[in-house]
């Protein structure tokens, strides 16, 4: 038989695990074609491309996130292809197996839940007896009506085959996400989270895992996302795999792990501290939500203050960056309380933070649950909701403002500088900083256009010149800073007009050139002649200086180095003829 395995992933750098260890699990008896695409691509395209392969059997790896332009590729490989059987499998289709099999009648089978074995047997019984009652874990129509066969007992994954051995994949290993699992099912009960279903954790064979990411580097994956729901739910299969990946890691690559915050021992963060190079390690932190009462409604534990001690030890520590997560809408969380709970994480100052809106997955207890709260959501995937009895839909559209300013302006570190001090300084708390911007930029239609680093400076600019014309000098000043920070190699054409004449840059040069000091010892120690100083520098009058790392109100001049071979800023302030920092 010709297997092929598909799916569509969110973007072109992500890979599918799931394909993988079907493929692995049915070989050598079989062999299966691998075959993923993305959203973005035209289903037409899909469709031409799997036709091209011919397939008796063709199976598709279901998420919420791709399962609508799925269903479009399916209905078309049913009319092009009608004797090929169609296999479904994943979280989106593993729940509410008679909805799918009549909204998908293309489909031949449904996989439910853990898929491996499940479709081997599956496989062996198209190619002998057909008899599909044999076969635990699926779902079909019989006779018309939906066939639910009782699953198996859970695989013991010590023994499953490894997903990474194909030769086909090691080319791309470089360019894309590589996902490993170490284990499978979550401690925890979260009422919104597909892992709450299943009890209890297993473990996948330490050094089989250890050997899978040996060969991974060394066949040049970068980047290698632990997908294990809670990473550091063992702490010494956690400091074990922590001190394997230090000792071995291979220069340039980064390892990321989902963790649970607050029940991480202060000596494991001591331990990776002292020991794990910077950027080696990347945690993903679920907070969600700081409402005791909300947390209690969906069964989710969480002790706040631990939790903030943890990602203070890790911010302190330097070296991992951290990625925490909110969900705008869960149960009892209005708009004030979600605010609240928006300023006590970035209180913390997160590297990354992402702003999510609650999702009523199939089987999850919330969906069941769904009339408490007076939840009303989207009928198709994504399920995210349109409202509650606390938050309406007008609430949900205002958190979304933020969301999209908050992507833009903190988790990209394009001006880290300028959002520091507008929410220190500007506005009452963060979230109305990133909530009035929000809506400004709604209101301009900016989120309908493109934009380049410099239109994002002009952005902000029309908008504080909007909202605080008086103070804007002060924050452009940091505005400034933060646009030369970013650059490589000087700017031919900076967002603001030059604050200095020709003459003016120029009698300010020659007294730089005249006694370098004036910028401290260390532009100094870079002994540019005058040709150098002219077309590797630029000279800014601002309002503001920085010292010490911090902003003041004074007037200074930047000077701005950007070396040649690397085109890497360093930049200088100069007051009254003496240098006051550097940076």
């Amino acid at each position: 038989m010709n297997v092929v395995l598909s799916t569509l992933n969110a973007k072109y750098i992500h890979t599918n695990l799931a394909i993988r260890y079907l493929k692995a699990f049915a070989e050598p008896d079989y062999h299966v074609e691998l075959a993923e695409y993305t959203i973005k691509d035209p289903a037409i395209n899909i469709a031409t491309d799997l036709y091209k392969r011919q397939p008796d059997i063709l199976g598709f790896s279901c998420y919420i996130w791709n399962i609508e332009e799925t269903i479009a590729v399916i209905k078309m490989m049913k009319k092009v292809l009608p004797h090929t059987r169609i296999v479904l499998g994943g979280p989106e289709v593993t729940y509410d197996v008679p909805y799918w099999l009549e909204r998908v009648p293309e489909a031949d089978f449904i996989v439910i839940g853990e898929g491996e074995e499940t479709f081997k047997q599956l496989l062996d019984e198209i190619e002998g007896q057909q008899d599909w009652s044999k076969v635990s874990g699926i779902g079909y129509l019989e006779n018309g009506k939906p066939k639910i066969n009782p699953q198996r007992n859970k695989l013991d994954l010590r023994h499953l085959p490894s997903p990474f051995r194909f030769e086909e994949d090691q080319a791309e290993l470089s360019k894309r996400i590589t996902y490993i699992e170490t284990s499978r099912g979550c401690p925890f009960r979260c009422q919104f989270c597909l892992s709450s279903i299943e009890v209890g954790v297993r473990y996948f064979n330490r050094e089989a895992i250890k050997e899978d990411i040996r060969y991974l580097m060394a066949n040049g994956a970068r980047t290698i996302k632990f997908v294990d729901r809670t990473f550091n739910i063992s702490r010494s299969y956690a400091m074990e795999m922590f001190q394997f990946l230090i000792d071995e890691h291979v220069p340039g690559t980064v390892f990321q792990f989902e963790i649970t915050a607050d029940i991480m021992r202060p000596e494991v963060i001591e331990f990776l501290n002292q020991h794990a190079p910077k950027g080696l390690f990347r945690f993903e932190i679920g907070v969600q939500s700081t409402n005791d009462t909300t947390n209690e409604l969906v069964m989710r534990k969480q002790n706040w203050s631990k939790l903030v001690r943890t990602v203070t030890m890790v911010k302190e520590g330097g070296k991992i960056d951290q990625h925490l997560d909110l969900i705008a809408g869960l149960p009892e969380e209005n708009y004030h309380s979600f605010r609240k709970t928006f300023n006590d994480v970035f209180a913390l100052r997160p590297e990354e933070l992402q702003l999510g809106f609650l999702k009523m997955l199939r089987g999850t207890g919330l969906r069941i649950r769904a009339a408490e709260h007076d939840y009303i959501y989207m009928d198709h995937a994504p399920y995210e909701i349109l409202g509650n009895n606390l938050l309406s839909f007008d609430d949900i559209v205002r958190i979304k403002q933020v969301e999209d300013v908050l992507e833009k302006y903190w988790n990209d570190h394009r001006m880290n500088e300028t959002v520091e001090y507008l929410v220190t300084h500007f506005f009452e708390t963060p979230f109305d900083f990133f909530q009035s911007f929000g809506s400004y930029w709604e209101k301009k239609g900016w989120g309908r256009i493109g934009h380049q680093l410099e239109d994002l400076f002009k952005r902000l600019q029309e908008f504080l010149l909007a909202t605080h014309p008086a103070r804007y000098a002060e924050v452009e000043s940091i505005m400034k800073y933060d646009y030369l920070m970013n650059q490589r190699y000087k700017p031919r054409k900076p967002w603001w007009s030059p604050s200095l004449e020709k003459q003016e840059r120029s009698a300010l040069y020659q007294k730089i050139l005249q006694n370098p000091l004036l910028l401290g010892s260390e532009f100094a120690g870079l002994g540019l002649n005058e040709r150098e100083v002219y077309k590797h520098t630029m000279i800014e009058r601002l309002t503001m200086t920085r010292s010490n790392g911090h902003w003041v109100k004074h007037p200074a001049y930047l000077i701005a180095y950007f070396e040649p071979a690397t085109g890497h800023p360093s930049i200088f302030f100069m007051e009254d003829e003496r240098a006051i920092s550097a940076t």
